[in-house]
Order: structure tokens, then sequence, then C-alpha cells
């Protein structure tokens, strides 16, 4: 399993898929920062980078696994023994690439952005949030990934709308038991974030397992 995610990895590194959600990170990582963060805002700032990188770490994750061609998928199936290991370490090997991201959105600020420093538990938070963020994220990139969608025009197309969707129902009275994007972004933005974490983390993550459960359930049965 390990050597399986090693390859995968070094497989979406030399295939140069991973230069284009990179590209997209940093790129909204300098709209983000292009002027400072005032004092007393580095949480808010958090919140909204969380929520909106989604779609950069969907990206990510789709490309990582488009990257094997079905005939390879196969192969490594055979090698790891069944289709849930090699299922499991593509979904491992996305995990790991958009921790990578996410911690490099966390950072960045740190260095570059915030106009000072921000308390270690607004810190904290914030690197909560990128984490339920990267897991949407991953599970939106599968559900849409080749071996689920085969057309790349349907599948970019249902990404993207998958995400905008995703706003714009979180908007809504109902947005706090779909992934609650916009609701942790206002919390952030009121200082009331902490009253909500917890409610928000679960319903984020409950729709991040039933996504990935429903594309390990349809990985099973495509080649």
């Amino acid at each position: 399993m390990t050597r399986l995610i090693r390859f995968k990895l070094s497989a979406y590194a030399r295939s140069h898929r991973l230069f284009q959600p990179a590209v997209g990170l940093l790129l909204m990582l300098v709209i983000f920062y292009s002027t400072l963060t005032p004092p007393g805002k580095e949480l808010s700032s958090y919140a909204d980078s969380a929520g909106l990188l989604i779609v950069v770490f969907a990206w990510a994750a789709r490309s990582l696994l488009d990257t094997e061609p079905a005939a390879q998928r196969l192969v490594s199936m055979t090698a790891a023994g069944g289709p849930g290991r090699e299922i499991g370490a593509g979904l491992l090997a996305a995990f790991a690439v958009n921790l990578a991201f996410a911690a490099i959105a966390v950072v960045t600020p740190l260095l570059h952005g915030f106009a000072a420093t921000p308390a270690p538990g607004d810190v904290a938070r914030g690197a909560v949030l990128h984490l339920l963020g990267l897991t949407a994220g991953t599970a939106l990139g599968a559900l849409t990934s080749q071996p689920i969608m085969p057309s790349p025009a349907a599948s970019m197309l249902t990404l993207f709308g998958g995400y905008v969707a995703l706003l714009l129902v979180s908007l809504t009275p109902v947005g706090r038991f779909t992934v609650p994007v916009m609701p942790w972004m206002r919390a952030a933005n009121d200082g009331v974030l902490d009253t909500v974490l917890l409610p928000v983390a679960a319903a984020a993550l409950l729709w991040s397992a039933a996504g990935l459960i429903a594309y390990t359930r349809l990985r099973r049965t495509r080649p």
C-alpha cells in the first residue's frame, strides 16, 4: 500500500499534472494576500481561504486520480491484491497532496500576508478549517475523476458546477446541514466561530465521508 501510494505520487509529479492545481493555489494566495490582512482579521481570512480553496483541492484530487490510464489501474489492483487497496492508495495519495497544499495556505500568510502575528489559537482554527476544506475538496474531486466521469469536459463542468452549487446551498437555511462553507465564513467574520465549529465540522465530515463512500462503491464497478 505504501509503495503504491509512492508510485501514484511519483506518477502524478512526473506527469506535470501537479503544476496545474499548484498554480491555481498560488494565484489564489496572491489574491488573498496582495494586501496585508489587518490585525484581528486573521481568522476570517483563514476561513475565507479554507472555503474558496475547496475548488483547488478538488482539482488536485481529480487530476491525481486521472493520472493513471485504465490499464495501469488494473495492474495496480492486481499488484495490490484487490481493488480496495488500489482505491485506498489513490485516495490517500490525493489527501497527501491536498494536505501539502493546505499547509502552504496556512503557513504562507504567517510569512507574508498578515500585518500582525495571529494568536496560536487562531492559527489552529485556521488549520482545522483547511482540513475540512481539503476533505470536502478531495471527495468532490474523486467523484468527478475519470473512472467515474470519463468525459473530461463533463468532469470539469461538474467539478466547478458542484462547487458553485455547494456555495449557493450553504447560503440557504439548510446550508448548515450540508458542507457549511458560508456558515463558517460568516461565523469567523462575526467572531463566533467557536460556537459553531463542532456542528460545522460534523456536517462537513459527514458529507465528505458520504462522497468518498460513494466514490469507493462506484470505483469497484469501474476499471
